[in-house]
């Protein structure tokens, strides 16, 4: 089984998506990618995966040009941008999903409040994700 998961920017949702499917099962072949990929992976998203135990500090984030000509059992859009823009892909792909979440980066003030943002999305990913895994994957 292979997944693609899909964002703007590859640095926040998509990576921890990528992170919780992962760790439902080793089975699954999990990939993330963006857009328009950021440099780095928002180290509030790494903070906040190391909370429930999925280290994502080793990933990066890709751009989806280096997974258009794949073949994909489900491609996966985490954000109404990347479900929006995402390029026609050339390769083989069985099922297209959009499960869209709240961008936390977007938050702003204190900082309590912005990591409360990152740890609501994250907890929304993991249920959606979960859901997914246990209802199709499975």
């Amino acid at each position: 089984m292979k997944v693609l998961i899909l964002c703007t920017g590859n640095s926040c949702r998509s990576q921890m998506a990528h992170g919780f499917l992962q760790s439902f099962s080793h089975e699954i072949d999990v990939f993330s990618a963006g857009t328009e990929p950021a440099e780095n992976i928002n180290p509030r998203a790494v903070q906040v995966m190391k909370e429930v135990v999925i280290d994502i500090s080793g990933h990066r984030p890709h751009s989806v040009m280096e997974y258009l000509n794949g073949t994909w059992d489900y491609v996966i859009t985490v954000c109404g941008g990347a479900n929006e823009s995402c390029p026609v892909f050339t390769g083989s792909v069985e099922h297209r999903l959009h499960i869209g979440f709240d961008d936390p980066s977007d938050a702003v003030g204190p900082e309590e409040f912005i990591m409360s943002e990152f740890r609501r999305v994250r907890n929304e990913i993991k249920y959606r994700f979960e859901e997914f895994y246990k209802g199709i994957l499975k």
